[in-house]
């Protein structure tokens, strides 16, 4: 059945009640059109692009319908004209030759003595014109902008948008009529020709010392619109074409930019636009939002200014979340320009903590960190700790990474200073970056006058709460090292000073071995204090043998790093004096200040939790105690090798990633001792480590030295060599992946993902997953950019937790789109050298 006009075709597919059957019906039509174009009637051509269009859009095939809409638009009659403009809007694209033939209709109808005809015409050029029609009809262009018609100077404007914006040259031939425009009375070719004016200017900073002399008639223009009473034909909502008002405050701030003539011309206007504008409806506060934004980019008064603050700080009270969410983002980036005025509405900002919108949350936490200095740390703070207490986990990262860096900066005084880390640790001690606690031992070390304080705060706080994981370490690490202390003066931070006994402190510190809380981490961590503990004069001859027997309990220990502390640690008990020494209070390390990479808040921490680059503090606060071995770097932050140079007072600086043999450093007694314990230097990434001696946790101590090579004694470990794997080399994109083993941490990997394009289109939206077999852990950070520039290498950083000696195998699925393309791949990859997780 062929249907005669598209009102049938609409009532014939509606009746289908299948996909198939409407399927069917379409491709029997279409069939029917073919058939029919052959013919050459013009009544019936316009039937056929009718349906045609109806087919196109229910998203079946019409492109051969494209040379019908070509003769459409060669027709005299305007009804076939207007469908066949349609139709190669449509059916056609900038991309297409077929455009080419398009090019000399335009032209001949731009010339057209119907107005509608050149409108057709200018529609259709704006909404497809290329690069070469763009040059080829500019001049047709630039002569209909100084049309007496005000219909085709306003669609000629848009016109002369897209040939600015497809052309970049040409946009000084449109310079001398633009101005003219700018005089128009008519509010559409105003609009249309402010709009291209700020895109000339975008494009071509030349232009705005072109158009600087027209700031006066666009005042006039917005003081007109802002004076004028009721004029049905532009109001809305009470407020007289608000659309142009918004693109002459976005012109003029382009215009006022760096130009204090400019600007000081327009400072009337804007304050009576931020004053008589109704800020009760949302178009009054639209036009209120681009007045800010001009005045804070301008040249403006600094009373101007204090009044744009104050607007933001009015939508602050708003009830509408845009609004508000609007006005903390844009606080945000004027902070930093005048605090002060910003520092008005604290309380404000601060209620916004509490708002049920978590995106008005976040943009209020941001802001609350740029307001704090000398003067309002302390309010802050407490707001922010506050907040922190019911806080999602999401922001608790970035919370206590600020509020610590804040503490640093800005503390009152010490105490305070200590005080506020502590709070910190307690609320949220699972969420604590490990350059934050590295600064916290270091404050304590630095303050002797509060380290018994700090000692009895920790030993309280960890009594009443094991389960926070930074809390832990670092009251583990304070006690171990400061027992003495705490033993002689008893709980100081208590009204009554309560004395606490050394079987009371070993037993809280060996309740964290047996918590639920307990990982490989922490219990490191309780191995070095309580042989610290053990060390000190205060310790009963009783509670060091309870020691010396639970280190024995672990030297069969079948976890490799808890095993070698047990036996070295063990085998100091047999040192006598010695051992004292060895173990003795640590050196203060050297102050400075902390430095931190991005804080991203979706990036939890803790060794169990997910993607980290490395352990929690590693071994570096219990660094006066022998340790068998050094965590790899923390982004952004100091390797644990640089802080134990510090607390021993070494000045030599960590190799080089491009060093091969770093410099001796200068060793001391204490190192020289430490150094027989020390485990053998790090294996290469594509070898198993060498098999080590066994030490019998009884045996003298000149055994384990004969054990230990020589080499160990007396040269640094050298740097290992980075090999970087093939893991993709297709569709114009390279993968590599660059293993890293851990030396003190066998079956832990941590690899480094590369991404390059090896053609010269970029590939964007990245997308990378992989998959690891069952018995192995994969934990991954988030890529370094989705957008892969050519000559650019992103990055990507994965940690793969397998069984000592067994193979890493990865499956990785990666997609993006390269040249409008969608590209996506899967590939199995098990290139990695065997002996990388450890083992024999």
């Amino acid at each position: 059945m062929v249907y005669h006009n598209l009102k049938a075709l609409i009532k014939g597919i509606r009746a289908c009640k299948t996909v198939a059957d409407e399927r069917a019906l379409i491709k029997q039509e279409s069939a029917a059109i073919r058939s029919s174009v052959k013919e050459e009637d013009s009544y019936a051509r316009h039937n056929n692009v009718a349906k045609l269009l109806y087919i196109h859009m229910l998203g079946s095939e019409a492109h051969f319908g494209q040379m019908e809409c070509l003769k459409l638009v060669a027709s005299p009659r305007f009804a076939d004209k207007r469908l066949g403009y349609l139709g190669i809007m449509l059916l056609l694209d900038e991309s297409q030759e077929v455009l080419t033939l398009v090019t000399n209709s335009l032209k001949n109808d731009m010339n057209h003595s119907n107005m509608y005809a050149v409108g057709l015409a200018l529609c259709t050029f704006a909404d497809i014109a290329s690069e070469e029609m763009s040059r080829d009809l500019a001049n047709e262009i630039e002569k209909l902008l100084g049309s007496s018609n005000t219909y085709i100077r306003k669609k000629a404007a848009l016109c002369a948008l897209r040939v600015v914006r497809k052309v970049p040259d040409l946009a000084d031939h449109f310079i001398a009529k633009a101005k003219n425009l700018l005089a128009d009375r008519n509010h559409g070719v105003l609009l249309t020709a402010i709009t291209l004016v700020t895109e000339m200017c975008q494009i071509d900073p030349a232009c705005l010392e072109e158009f600087r002399n027209a700031v006066p008639l666009l005042v006039r223009h917005l003081k007109s619109l802002v004076t004028t009473g009721y004029s049905p034909e532009h109001d809305v909502s009470g407020i007289t074409d608000p659309f142009l008002q918004v693109k002459i405050l976005r012109l003029l701030r382009l215009l006022g930019k760096g130009d204090e003539k400019a600007s000081e011309t327009m400072n009337d206007i804007l304050a009576q636009v931020a004053t008589n504008t109704d800020s009760t409806k949302n178009v009054g506060n639209s036009i209120l939002y681009e007045t800010v934004m001009t005045v804070l980019e301008i040249e403006a008064d600094s009373g101007l200014r204090v009044m744009a603050i104050n607007i933001l700080g009015k939508f602050l009270s708003n009830r509408d979340n845009n609004i508000r969410y609007v006005a903390l983002n844009t606080l945000n980036r004027v902070v930093s320009i005048d605090t002060n005025a910003v520092q008005r509405h604290r309380n404000i900002i601060l209620d916004c903590l509490r708002d049920g919108d978590i995106s008005i949350r976040r943009r209020a936490l941001e802001l609350s960190y740029a307001l704090i200095d000398e003067k309002t740390v302390r309010l802050l703070i407490r707001e922010l700790l506050a907040f922190l207490e019911v806080a999602d986990d999401e922001f608790k990262l970035g919370m206590t990474t600020q509020i610590c860096l804040a503490a640093e900066r800005y503390a009152p005084t010490k105490r305070w200073h200590i005080d506020t880390v502590l709070r910190v640790l307690k609320l949220a001690g699972n969420f604590v970056r490990e350059e934050i606690l590295s600064a916290f031992v270091r404050l304590v070390a630095h303050t002797p006058e509060l380290q018994a304080y700090t000692a009895s705060k920790l030993y309280t706080s960890l009594c009443s709460d094991i389960s926070q994981e930074s809390l832990t370490l670092a009251a583990t690490w304070v006690l171990g090292e400061y027992s003495d202390i705490l033993l002689e003066n008893g709980l100081v931070s208590e009204d009554q000073p309560k004395p606490v006994t050394d079987k009371e402190l070993v037993d809280l510190l060996l309740s964290i071995l047996d918590s639920p809380y307990a990982n490989h981490l922490t219990r490191q961590f309780v191995f070095a204090a309580v042989t610290k503990v053990a060390s000190r004069p205060m310790t009963s001859a009783a509670q060091q043998e309870r020691i010396q027997n639970l280190l024995l309990s672990y030297t069969t220990s079948p976890e490799l790093e808890i095993q070698q502390r047990a036996v070295e640690f063990a085998s100091l008990f047999n040192l006598g004096e010695t051992r004292v020494g060895v173990l003795e209070r640590m050196p203060p390390p050297e102050l400075k200040a902390t430095v931190l990479g991005v804080v991203s808040e979706n990036k939890p921490v803790g060794p169990l939790q997910a993607s980290k680059d490395v352990d929690l503090i590693g071994d570096e606060i219990p660094s006066g105690v022998p340790s068998t071995g050094v965590n790899g770097h923390a982004a952004g932050g100091p390797s644990n090798e640089d802080l134990l140079r510090d607390i021993f007072g070494s000045s030599t600086p960590s190799a080089s990633p491009s060093s091969t043999a770093p410099a001796q450093p200068p060793r001391s007694t204490v190192q020289d001792i430490l150094g027989l314990f020390d485990s053998s230097p790090a294996p290469s990434l594509v070898t198993s480590p060498p098999p080590q001696q066994p030490v019998q946790p009884n045996a003298p101590l000149l055994q384990s030295i004969q054990a230990a090579s020589p080499l160990q004694l007396q040269q640094p470990p050298t740097q290992p060599r980075l090999v970087a794997y093939p893991a993709y080399d297709q569709n114009e994109l390279r993968i590599t992946l660059t293993p890293q083993a851990s030396p003190t941490r066998p079956g832990v990997v941590d690899i480094l993902v590369r991404f390059q394009v090896t053609g010269a289109s970029a590939a964007t939206g990245m997308n990378f997953q992989a998959a690891v077999p069952k018995s192995q852990q994969l934990q991954m950070h988030p890529m370094s950019n989705p957008e892969v520039q050519p000559g650019a290498t992103e990055t990507q950083r994965m940690r793969v937790q397998a069984p000592v000696g067994s193979q890493i195998r990865l499956r990785l699925r990666i997609s993006y789109t390269l040249a409008g393309r969608v590209i996506q791949d899967q590939v199995d990859f098990n290139g990695f050298p065997p002996g990388l997780t450890g083992g024999s």
